[in-house]
């Protein structure tokens, strides 16, 4: 591991590829024309910034597990994978079933994976995707793991306050699974780094451990509902990510033409066409779907590559992909690999 400048970490993971990838969404899609009522003309400004036309919303009781697992259910089957051939299941996600136990522990057994595997949560959102990427192809690579299932996704629609226009209107739920295994003769980079300065600026205030007299005058009415100030997010993202772009193509000695597409977290529409811009990307290498999806937080990168990309990574031909997750926490990773072949790269709804 080598440290780049004072951003960010830059690894290398080698002899693992991703198999197959499916995400979940919710049936129940919610358009702009429902929020007319609630937010009047304001719905239009917001929908031109942040590209949303409709969502895939939980109906109530419904968990990110539930997607999750209905995702991999859909991955065992479609990609053909025996169920006791998984050795690690890791849970990426910031809206678990329980403060405990981890929610992988309770996937593991929900999924009818074999007892003794490795199983834990990490709380992470949209960063979370290259994270998971690297942490279970680094597994693999240390020989802790052969085959590693990968469920990432979010219920950011259980935490936002209806009443609140800059979140209500934007996020959309989303579950994934995703299953890695060892492949010989390949090789992943990761950059990945955080700065905690900037977690009160997309946070839920209450509700868990940290008991505090003092309401944020920001967010007073919902303390235990997400809050998020967006500029001051957008102006994370305009320092952090060009950087991260370019430290992913000094990491690996290539430039833009070098890869086949770059995913970006789909945090608004307008925001990744000014980052493209910014970076010089062509607009046909940067996918976009927020507008049917919203932004579903962990599960934007995999969603983005079953809608968008999935003739290229289920042919044969080799397909680069650049992936760059920014956001909550502050925290931020981008991941280089090649992907290809995969038996199934599938959106299935719940």
């Amino acid at each position: 591991m080598e440290d780049v400048g004072s951003l960010s970490t830059v690894a290398r993971a080698r002899n693992a590829r991703i198999a197959a990838i499916v995400a979940c969404v919710p049936k129940n899609v919610v358009r702009n024309a429902d929020f007319t009522e609630r937010f009047g003309d304001s719905v239009q400004q917001i929908v031109k910034m942040t590209g949303v036309v409709e969502r895939h919303i939980v109906e109530k009781n419904v968990t990110t597990s539930d997607l999750c697992a209905a995702a991999a259910v859909a991955l065992f089957d479609r990609a053909s994978i025996n169920r006791q051939d998984i050795d690690a299941i890791l849970f990426f996600s910031q809206t678990p079933d329980y403060r405990l136990p981890a929610t992988a522990c309770e996937l593991q057994a929900r999924l009818g994976l074999r007892t003794g595997i490795v199983a834990f949560d990490v709380n992470l959102g949209c960063s979370a995707y290259p994270y998971a990427l690297w942490l279970g192809s680094m597994m693999i690579e240390s020989g802790a793991a052969k085959k590693v299932l990968l469920v990432v996704g979010d219920t950011i629609s259980r935490i936002v306050d209806d009443t609140d226009r800059a979140t209500a209107l934007i996020f959309g739920d989303c579950g994934t699974a995703t299953l890695l295994e060892a492949s010989m003769g390949l090789e992943a980079t990761f950059i990945l780094g955080s700065d905690g300065a900037g977690a009160p600026n997309l946070i839920v205030p209450a509700g868990c451990f940290r008991v505090t007299d003092n309401i944020d005058d920001r967010n007073p009415n919902r303390q235990d509902t997400l809050f998020m100030d967006g500029g001051e997010i957008f102006n994370f993202t305009l320092k952090a990510v060009p950087k991260l772009i370019q430290e992913l193509f000094a990491a690996n000695g290539n430039e833009s033409e070098d890869y086949d597409h770059f995913l970006f977290h789909q945090a608004n529409a307008f925001m990744v066409n000014h980052l493209r811009k910014k970076a010089k990307l062509p607009a046909e290498k940067v996918p976009i779907n927020i507008d049917r999806f919203g932004n579903t937080s962990s599960g934007t990168i995999p969603l983005l590559i079953v809608t968008e990309c999935r003739d290229a990574v289920t042919g044969i031909n080799p397909c680069e992909l650049a992936m760059f997750g920014f956001g909550v926490g502050y925290s931020w990773a981008a991941a280089s690999m090649n992907v290809s072949s995969l038996a199934c790269a599938d959106l299935v709804e719940l």
